[in-house]
């Protein structure tokens, strides 16, 4: 997620229409859109503070633009980056994992479908497990090296390789992505080739220290006791559902270079109060969360949290 560009359109946006799936090749919209770098939510300060809008209106909705979706089940992994030794995260983030896949939240994606309509977002992701890597390249990490602890745990057999697969590398609170997390961005995705696999792959940095005001929506206490980890659950999420319908950036996306969860971002819907007074709005894997809503490719399209 980057860029103020489309968080700032996500509560404008919620009530105007969406675009059904269908090939743009004869859309003359198609010649000006924006393609998204994956890196399209923004910080919380951004959305809070939105800058002044300059030029004219974007296409309201949502549009397929020609490429793949991830249509099969998605297998999730994390790459546990720098020190994570005694924080709760380690056991709190693979819930999430192993839960979202299935739930009510994530059914939302399956009404992204490829152009022809014959095959959609299916509502299954797995856990596949994780590994680890104690810093091995330092702790500010461009994009690059963001790339390169995901291809050095895929080329040593540390986790398979695999295009159905979502390789999520997570910071410790130390550790900074040197091309904006925490001004720019909290988290973000994109793919690379490995092995002559088309390999996805996100960033998501742990804002406990660095910048809980920029990265997470609860400063104070959260539904699992660890404003880092709730904090990454959202904007794991977030990057999860845009993998899952835009994995090569080139599927889905608005005519400002908006990805579904992008269109959503920073805003949660209903919500309930935990026993610890933190709020929460949804509950799987045993766990309650506070994860942003997603857009709803249906109808006029709209932000929900369930579908």
């Amino acid at each position: 997620m980057r860029g103020v560009r489309s968080v700032i359109l996500s509560s404008l946006l919620a009530a105007a229409a969406c675009g059904g799936a269908e090939e743009l090749s004869n859309d003359p919209q198609q010649t000006v859109d924006v393609q998204p770098d994956g890196k399209g939510g923004s910080t919380l300060e951004a959305y809070l503070n939105p800058a002044k809008p300059t030029g004219t209106a974007v296409q309201a909705g949502i549009q397929y633009h020609g490429g793949p979706i991830m249509s099969g089940t998605k297998t999730i992994y994390y790459i546990w980056y720098g020190n994570w030794t005694g924080n709760t995260a380690t056991t709190i983030l693979p819930s999430l994992a192993s839960g979202i896949g299935g739930s009510s939240y994530f059914n939302i994606n399956t009404t992204y479908t490829n152009s022809a309509g014959t095959s959609k977002v299916n509502n299954s992701v797995t856990y596949g497990g994780s590994t680890t890597d104690n810093y091995s390249r330092g702790t500010s990490l461009s994009d690059s090296a963001i790339f390169g602890v995901v291809t050095d745990a895929l080329n040593a057999g540390r986790l398979p390789r695999s295009s159905s697969a979502i390789y999520f590398v997570l910071t410790s609170p130390d550790v900074t992505a040197s091309s904006g997390f925490c001004t720019q961005y909290c988290g973000w995705h994109t793919h690379g080739t490995n092995g002559g696999v088309d390999v996805k792959y996100s960033f998501v940095g742990n804002p406990a220290t660095k910048c809980p005001s920029s990265c997470s929506a609860q400063t104070a206490s959260s539904p699992n006791s660890n404003v880092g980890a709730d904090a990454m659950a959202s904007i794991i999420a977030h990057e999860l559902e845009e993998a899952s319908t835009d994995p090569d950036l080139n599927a889905w996306y608005d005519s400002s270079g908006a990805e579904n969860a992008d269109k959503c971002a920073w805003t949660f819907g209903s919500t309930s109060t935990a026993s610890n007074g933190s709020k929460y709005n949804m509950t799987f894997g045993g766990r309650n969360w506070y994860i942003q809503q997603n857009w709803v490719n249906s109808g006029s399209g709209f932000c929900a949290k369930s579908f």
